[in-house]
């Protein structure tokens, strides 16, 4: 990642993805790059090629609405792609430089948010329905034992992005896992909008860099799609096949924190399939989450 010029690297990365035929240009000769041309942005967004190059190589970092709506255009953004191009543009949020200053005071930067105490009652109160919290970065702070039986990745202290790109038993029993990383990586990005040189951002990318060719080649793709409801589709080591429907519901009050929420349909076998899974699951009830040194063991992991 360049923290000094993300509109640049924004720009390559989603005009590399456009082919010309798509933008009414007819492919003549040899073309050293995939995608548009610099040119044939500039001209199709109706901009000068030398202006263009300013914006690239963040020799300007102050385009007018106008000019990057005409960009958005040309590279078919849809509208979180949009908001994230016109957000790059923008002051940077004062919790990025808050973030950079901290960072020499070692591991208290990068201190877990607490969970809101009403969430954990929240989610101890739901046998039927897995929960957990996570962070904008997906790092778990908390979740109830049915989450935990799902999936030992919904646990405190586990990036779950993570888990699913690097660990085998999780790319084993998801059944969409390439629909979900895709989704997990874009949905990465629109969480962190312009802030990318977050320590912990800096610090997740860097591992999934070295550690995933998937995971490299989706964020080089600069994706932006925020997470939605979708159904989560599970082969189970104890249950056999499972299809849930998932719902995000962002924790007001909070740097971004967002409680994810399972649920079957009523009366159907996925349903029944989720009972018999929390009747094996030995709990003592009470939801887990990282608090004390938890906390440390948990940066020093990841």
């Amino acid at each position: 990642m360049d923290a000094t010029n993300a509109l640049g690297e924004f720009l390559r990365a989603r005009r590399a993805l456009i082919r010309p035929e798509d933008a009414g240009i007819r492919r003549g000769g040899l073309r050293r790059v995939p995608g548009l041309r610099r040119e044939e942005v500039a001209m199709l967004a109706g901009i000068s090629a030398d202006y263009y190059l300013r914006l690239e190589q963040g020799r300007d970092r102050n385009p007018s609405l106008q000019v990057l709506e005409a960009l958005a255009d040309v590279l078919n953004l849809d509208a979180p792609a949009t908001a994230h191009l016109i957000g790059l543009t923008q002051a940077r949020p004062s919790r990025a430089r808050q973030s950079r200053r901290s960072t020499d005071r070692g591991r208290a930067a990068r201190k877990p948010e607490p969970v809101p105490p009403g969430i954990l009652q929240l989610i101890d109160g739901w046998p039927s329905n897995p929960a957990y919290v996570e962070n904008r970065f997906t790092d778990v702070l908390a979740a109830n034992a049915l989450a935990t039986a799902l999936s030992p990745n919904h646990s405190p202290g586990v990036n779950l992005l993570r888990a699913i790109l690097l660990d085998e038993s999780e790319r084993e029993m998801r059944r969409d896992w390439e629909e979900l990383t895709e989704a997990g990586v874009a949905a990465l990005r629109a969480n962190v909008g312009p802030d990318v040189d977050d320590p912990r951002l800096v610090e997740l990318v860097g591992e999934l860099s070295v550690r995933s060719e998937r995971f490299r080649r989706l964020w080089g793709r600069h994706d932006v799609q925020p997470k939605h409801a979708r159904v989560m589709r599970l082969r189970h080591p104890k249950v056999g096949d499972l299809e849930l429907q998932s719902n995000k519901l962002a924790i007001n009050g909070t740097d971004g924190l967002i409680l994810k929420v399972f649920h079957a349909e009523p009366g159907s076998r996925d349903a029944e399939l989720l009972a018999i899974l929390g009747s094996l699951t030995a709990t003592s009830g009470e939801s887990r989450k990282l608090t004390g040194s938890d906390e440390h063991q948990a940066v020093d992991e990841q």
